[in-house]
């Protein structure tokens, strides 16, 4: 018997990796912060409403059936989702502010973590993970 595990294909999720490493890029070649908007509003909408704007569009692009490609875990792309949405809005704010050090801090976090996910290590599963044991262990204390 199977169970019945939410996830989304492998693609979409690299897509929005890469959108969030090309609007960094942009925004530091630019120096334009509102390019980041791009996938933090949609990473906003995917928590909110579970609808990820940009993983929409390239859903269109799938060749196969979604159920076809390799399954990224919907509850830990939920996670990775807030740090990325959590470090682009920092940001951005702090673009806003004029605060570039910290601005340069948050995006660079981001988007090292988004292109590294996209070679293979995801960062985030990694901290998802310890987070879920150290919440395993002190529950069996």
């Amino acid at each position: 018997m199977t169970e019945n595990i939410r996830s989304i294909p492998s693609p979409l999720v690299k897509t929005n990796q890469w959108v969030i490493v090309i609007s960094v890029l942009l925004t530091w070649v630019s120096g334009i912060e509102w390019f980041l908007l791009v996938p933090f509003l949609s990473g906003v909408c995917g928590l909110i409403f579970g609808l990820n704007p940009i993983m929409q569009v390239a859903s269109l692009f799938l060749r196969k059936e979604p159920n076809a490609y390799i399954p990224e875990d919907w509850e830990q792309q939920r996670f990775n989702q807030t740090i990325a949405v959590s470090c682009l809005g920092i940001g951005f704010v702090s673009f806003l502010l004029n605060w570039d050090v910290v601005g340069n801090i948050f995006t660079i976090i981001v988007a090292v973590a988004a292109f590294v996910a996209i070679l293979g290590f995801c960062i985030g599963c990694f901290i998802h993970f310890q987070w879920k044991q150290y919440k395993y262990r002190r529950s069996i204390k």
